[in-house]
């Protein structure tokens, strides 16, 4: 994973209203809950005392209690109250959970993976996103692959003549995204297998974004071409537009073997003429959402689970001309992780050089208030950023080992 990012985890509907909700990601079981004024909480999911999920407890006033003894623990993760010692009851001060950083904007839950900081980055989208006017629904299901190659996946298309030419529901894909009206869209599945040359493909990179224009079309008939439009954005969103479709898709590590694609339909210009009805077009757009995920990505994701290896970096394939953006999305993933490290290594010397000071009875520099704040060792408990590792290959070859994952302690690669 990339650290000291933001990652959509949930869409915000999935908070439960009145108990805890539990999920997995970045290697971490998490809880969430709202406290007594409605400001979600978001904390390491794993009891302190006997490891239980507290994503099965309830919640009891500004607190969330453990299923299995009760122990309550209060928004910043510090055990408030232990049945089993009484109300007046001296509560070890090692009993608490992690409370990590997030944030509601654009319907979704977001996540702070990294350096505990006073001030925060804003989540930002790309302004064709922020500033998009067309309504949109929102679906949600994981898959057993690495987010890598699911990334990697939806920054090109031409696999898409191949991989979604057979499955009778692809009909509707290649009927009304290909076919002539000349021919009342009879022809769409003959012009849909043919146009599979990409050309004119252009790669910007603007900080964190990559965007990947392109036309894929059939050799020698330049009337069967078809216009892209794609984004990338670190850590994780992948957005694509072609004709009257709009999706942006968010692939977010569950941990190294799984991912939760949360992938969103923006609504079709003409829907508005096919269903004047308006409370239907939701309808419309889940429906073909759920057509997305069980057929043409459920196609993609047979052969991602089968792809060697099983995590995408550079070298590890051959690419060619028209995979630049896939290049340069790895690319830029290996900077922003080689970016995390040296700053938690610029951290730690720190740390270090303020002890000698302290111990030599010298006064110690003031800290910037804008600055990343130094983080005890892994293992300990913190309140922010995940922290547990996940023992996965690293962009380096080597292994992480227990909570040596947690993105203030990154001395090497991470995943």
């Amino acid at each position: 994973m990339i650290p000291n990012q933001w990652y959509p985890i949930l869409r915000t509907e999935d908070i439960k209203r009145d108990a805890p909700t539990g999920v997995r990601r970045m290697g971490e079981e998490l809880v969430l809950w709202r406290d007594l004024r409605g400001k979600l909480v978001c904390q390491s999911a794993r009891c302190p005392h006997k490891g239980a999920n507290l994503s099965e407890g309830r919640l009891v006033g500004n607190s969330v209690a453990c299923p299995y003894h009760g122990f309550r623990f209060g928004t910043d993760g510090a055990c408030r109250l232990v049945p089993a010692l009484g109300a007046e009851g001296r509560i070890p001060a090692s009993l608490r959970v992690d409370t990590y950083e997030v944030r509601e904007k654009y319907d979704l839950v977001w996540l702070w993976w990294g350096d505990k900081r006073t001030h925060l980055p804003d989540i930002e989208l790309p302004h064709e996103l922020a500033e998009h006017p067309r309504p949109y629904e929102t679906i949600t299901f994981s898959r057993p692959v690495h987010y890598t190659r699911y990334i990697e996946s939806l920054l090109e298309f031409y696999h898409v003549t191949f991989v979604h030419r057979d499955h009778w529901a692809n009909i509707i894909d290649y009927t009304f995204m290909y076919g002539s009206w000349k021919k009342l869209w009879t022809d769409g599945r003959e012009r849909y297998i043919a146009a599979n040359k990409i050309v004119n493909h252009r790669v910007d990179v603007e900080g964190t974004i990559i965007r990947n224009s392109f036309d894929q079309c059939e050799e020698g008939n330049p009337s069967n071409t078809w216009h892209f439009n794609l984004i990338y954005q670190a850590p994780c969103m992948t957005h694509v537009r072609q004709g009257l479709l709009e999706v942006t898709t968010w692939l977010v590590p569950i941990d190294e073997h799984h991912t939760q694609a949360i992938m969103r339909l923006y609504e079709y210009p003409l829907l508005k003429w096919m269903v004047p009805f308006k409370p239907l077009r939701p309808l419309v757009l889940r429906l073909s959402l759920m057509m997305e995920q069980y057929v043409q990505d459920q196609q993609d994701n047979d052969i991602m689970a089968r792809q060697e290896p099983k995590v995408s970096e550079r070298g590890v394939n051959k690419f060619i001309a028209v995979d630049e953006m896939n290049a340069k999305y790895l690319q830029m993933r290996d900077r922003l992780k080689a970016e995390a490290r040296a700053e938690a290594q610029a951290r730690e010397a720190g740390v270090r050089e303020a002890g000698v000071r302290e111990a030599d009875g010298a006064p110690e520099p003031v800290a910037g208030g804008d600055g990343p704040a130094a983080m005890p060792a892994a293992g300990g408990t913190n309140g922010h950023g995940p922290g547990k590792g996940n023992g996965g290959p690293t962009g380096n070859g080597t292994k992480r080992s227990g909570k040596g994952a947690r993105a203030g302690n990154l001395s090497g690669s991470t995943t």
